[in-house]
Order: structure tokens, then sequence, then C-alpha cells
């Protein structure tokens, strides 16, 4: 190898080394200060768009989980206000049982009327109770059904009402849901009880105030703009609105096929909130199946925390498997790592000595010149 003055191709190599050696260097020390494995996409772009991914999937997963608790804690709220219910409504029907004793006079029964009466504002106003602005419970709900030509039931000698005529409604069980969407987009359903159903005291909730207007219609086949009500569930029931169009709204059918008839009004006096004002104006037997509806209504929300209870644990068991999925890709092993630092950090101390070395290889030309 010849001795030249203007090269040195030794240090150069030596200083090529020291550089590699030092941004290994520090690569290892940006891992082992960070945690990471993957401190800048340079480092693994393909691991880091992966990573990516799974942890925006685990952050959605944790939000989910947040609804998740909201939603139980909404119906743990929702089942208190029910054993409220429950608790009011035995009152109620203790009420009724003793005003019903023949030993008791006017008097009497007036004095548990009173009560019955409170009681009953007390249920109006549990039932409009909420949760974070949220109605625990449903109160009433309004579907339109546009019907087909050929499935249009004929109305044959049905009493109307006219535009004069105010008509009140109630609704049948229908279970309402506060968030819908798929588990994927975070949402949460709930069933919502229809508190108007459980406390219904009629058997066929269809009512008329100033009936006086009413008139006879025979062999009407097409109804406009009419207010749907549902009944015991054994028929069709209608509300007329205008008895002049193509379109029939708001129906429910019961197992009585291809009939449609008009319940006349109930001659009870109704509050404005649709409750009874009289106890007489209640049967024993009303009482038996609000309880059972209490009941059913009970049960259909223990089974709604009991559901998101187990969607609680899916959701914790995907977590804990995306955070481990996520952490194999991102994490620094932390001891395979200090061994790389260590190693690094020898070979960055041993090229600095070697550069120092290899510049003095040009000093041998200036002995020769001696």
């Amino acid at each position: 190898m010849p001795i030249v003055v203007n090269s040195n191709t030794t240090a150069t190599v030596a200083s090529f080394n020291l550089s590699s050696a030092n941004d290994a260097l520090r690569k290892s020390l940006n891992r082992l200060s960070s945690g990471k494995r993957i401190v800048s996409p340079a480092d693994d772009a393909g691991g880091l768009s992966v990573a990516y991914k799974l942890n925006s999937k685990l952050q959605r997963t944790e939000a989910v989980r947040q609804n998740i608790q909201s939603g139980i804690s909404y119906l743990q709220v929702q089942d208190g206000a029910m054993v409220t219910v429950a608790k009011i409504v035995d009152r109620m029907a203790e009420l009724r049982t003793m005003a019903s004793d023949v030993t008791k006079n006017t008097q009497d029964v007036e004095n548990y009327s009173k009560e019955f009466i409170e009681l009953q504002r007390q249920l109006n106003q549990v039932r409009r109770e909420k949760f974070n602005g949220i109605s625990l419970f449903a109160v009433s709900r309004t579907q339109a059904v546009n019907t087909p030509p050929d499935l249009r039931p004929q109305l044959d000698k049905a009493n109307a009402v006219d535009d004069e005529g105010r008509t009140y409604q109630t609704f049948s069980r229908n279970i309402l849901t506060t968030a819908d969407g798929q588990f994927d987009d975070g949402n949460v359903s709930l069933n919502v009880i229809n508190m108007q159903y459980v406390l219904s005291l009629g058997g066929i909730d269809t009512r008329f105030i100033n009936p006086a207007t009413a008139n006879l219609i025979n062999n009407q086949r097409s109804v406009a703009a009419a207010n749907g009500s549902t009944g015991d569930g054994q028929q069709v029931f209608i509300n007329l609105g205008n008895v002049n169009g193509e379109n029939m709204n708001d129906f429910s059918e019961g197992s009585a096929a291809g009939s449609v008839s008009i319940a006349n009004a109930f001659n009870q006096v109704y509050t404005a909130d649709g409750f009874l004002k009289s106890i007489m104006f209640v049967s024993i037997g009303s009482f038996t199946n609000i309880i059972q509806r209490i009941a059913d209504a009970r049960s259909e929300n223990g089974a709604e925390q009991n559901r998101l209870g187990m969607v609680n644990e899916l959701l914790i068991q995907n977590q804990t498997n995306l955070e481990a999925a996520y952490g194999r890709i991102m994490d620094a092993d932390m001891a395979l790592e200090s061994t790389r630092f260590a190693k690094q950090n020898v070979l960055v101390q041993s090229s600095a000595a070697m550069v120092a070395q290899a510049n003095q290889l040009t000093n041998i030309a200036l002995t020769l010149l001696g």
C-alpha cells in the first residue's frame, strides 16, 4: 500500500463506522427513553400503519365501554324509578280494595279517593323522570303507515268525529331505543319502558271529547289524516279525521283479520295526564294487570342490564387483546434494547479512537521527508 498525503481512506472508513455507530446509539437511546420500538415512521413504516389502526380501534373500544357504563347507570336509575312506581301502585290497589268495602260510606270513599288522586299525580311525575336530560320512560309514540290500495280495509258503518271534535289518544306498548346503530360505531341500544302502557287502566284506550259531533258513515273505503290508537289487541281501532283521502295512517291490527271497528267513547272522566280521577273508576282487576306489567318491565330492565354487563366483559377482553397487539408492535424490549445500547456505546467510543489513529497515518510521510 503506497504512502500518500492527499488522501486517507482509512480515516474515511473509520469516520463512516463512527457515524453509523453513533446513529444506532441515538436510536437505541431514543427507544430506551421513550419505551417505544418505533420512534419515527422510518423505523418501521408498515408496523406504524398497523399500530395506528390498532390504537384507533382501542380508543373506540374504550369509548364504547364508557357508553356501556352510562347505559348501565341509566337502567339502574330506571329500575329505581320502577321500584317507586311499584310501591305507588301497590298502595293504590290497597286503597281501591278498601274503598270497595260495603261498610264504607260515601265520605269514606271520598277520603280514599283523595290519596288515590295524589298517588296518580306522583305516578305522573315519576314517569317524567330523566337521566342526564333523557327521559327514563317512553310516554308515547307515533308512526305513519301507508297501506297499499289492495290492502286498505273497508270501513262499514263507522262513527266519525268532525273537525270540531278533539281526540285524545294513548298508545300500546312500544319499546323505543335511545341510541341506534352498529356496535363498531360506539352506539349503545337501550330499550325504554313505555310507562304509559304499563300504567294503562282502560281496556280500549280510545276516547272522544265532544262526541255530539259524530256522524254515521256507510261503506267508506278511504281515510286520510287518521290519528292512530291501539285497543285491546283483538281488533283494529282508528280515530277518524277527514274521510276523503287515500292513505290510512297509524293503525294497529289485532287477531280479527279483514275488519276495522271504531271503538265507542269511554264515559269515564280522565285527567289531562290520562289518569282516572276517581278511585271507583278503576277496577281491582286492572291493578292485577298493571302489577304484571310492572313485573315484566323490571324483568326487561334486568335483562338489559345483564346484556350490557356481558357486552362490557366482552369489551374488556377485546381491549386487553388490542393493547397486547399494539404493544407487540410499538413497545420496545428494554432488555434487548439495553444490550444494543451497550454495544453501540462501545462501538462509538472505539470508532472515535480509531478515527483519531487513522488521522495520524499521514504523519508517516513526514518522517520520510525528515
